[in-house]
């Protein structure tokens, strides 16, 4: 999806900065793709100065040294302005995309976010677009510095249908000129439950399993599922279920005792509460998208393998019957 953002606005004449939510964001912002941009864009980026004056044989003459006058030195916010501001003359503007948000790097998301909100109030032709996993943009948004976010609009991808999983994963496949047998490709679209982030991460595992091979096997997407889902618990599920507060965590760790939705009584009966009391945590869970509504009075966990996540990282056995 930001690739199709980005595609869009370089159409229109955009210029693009597409980065990812890892360390030294604010750096590789400031220090590599501004500066690079406006020396690009800016026709008075660079200047001449008189070095010297010579007169070999009796003729006058001169020397000239040029130098940049954007030196890539941090000052994202003068920086985002100053490109902004020359943009404005072509009627265009610049898209910042990040992806993969997680709570890891909140601190430069929020200094970086603060400066777009700037950009917004002064009318610069700025678009910032992120992408991430559900929860872990949820758990970004709840923090207090981040609250004009909220503001923004908000595109849930939801779950991607059978059909679709299918072109997602055979498709470029097809184009980068290898095949995938029938059952391994039944066995890649099984796996991703329809989960977006979980098509990529399916189709990145079974793809380099063998990439010297012209043919996917089911062998290679069996090991490539596998792979993906202990990925998908490591960036999404740990994070994700470490964020809870500890009743939130009982609470998800006696829905994992199902083996499909849970009816909020027999919850209510393993935590030792009112279904009343059990309830609240229900609206925080769902509000949070890690579960969802499968039902009345029942819920199902709305992240695919979260509960062979619990199952297999939680002492299920402490939860109160």
């Amino acid at each position: 999806m930001l690739n199709a953002v980005q595609d869009e606005a370089r159409s229109r004449g955009w210029l693009v900065i597409a980065e990812t939510s890892t360390p030294g964001l604010l750096q590789r912002l400031t220090t590599e793709h501004l500066p690079r941009l406006l020396t690009e864009q800016d026709p008075k980026a660079t200047r001449r100065r008189l070095s010297g004056v010579t007169a070999p044989g009796g003729l006058g003459g001169a020397s000239w040294e040029t130098a940049d006058i954007h030196q890539a030195v941090p000052g994202l916010r003068s920086q985002i302005t100053d490109l902004c501001e020359i943009l404005a003359s072509g009627e265009t503007g610049l898209v910042i995309t990040v992806d993969e948000l997680h709570r890891s790097l909140f601190d430069e998301l929020a200094q970086l976010c603060t400066v777009v909100q700037h950009a917004f109030r002064e009318e610069l032709e700025l678009v910032f677009v992120g992408a991430g996993p559900p929860a872990a943009v949820s758990d970004l948004l709840s923090e207090g510095v981040l609250t004009f976010l909220r503001r923004a609009e908000r595109h849930d991808l939801g779950r991607v249908g059978e059909d679709d999983v299918v072109l997602a994963i055979e498709r470029p496949i097809a184009n980068a000129g290898r095949q995938i047998t029938a059952d391994a490709l039944q066995l890649c679209v099984a796996g991703t439950a329809g989960y977006p982030f979980l098509i990529q991460l399916v189709g990145y595992r079974t793809w380099h399993q063998h990439p010297e091979r012209a043919t996917i096997t089911a062998d290679d997407a069996h090991v490539g599922v596998e792979e993906a889902r202990r990925r998908l618990g490591s960036l999404v599920h740990d994070p994700a279920f470490q964020a809870c507060s500890d009743i939130d965590k009982t609470f998800l760790l006696a829905m994992a005792r199902d083996e499909g939705p849970s009816s909020i009584g027999d919850i209510a009966k393993r935590l030792g509460v009112k279904p009343d009391y059990a309830n609240v945590y229900r609206v925080r869970l769902i509000a949070s998208q890690l579960i969802e509504p499968a039902g009345r009075g029942r819920v199902n966990f709305a992240l695919p393998g979260l509960r062979e996540y619990l199952r297999e990282h939680a002492a299920i056995e402490h939860v109160a019957e």
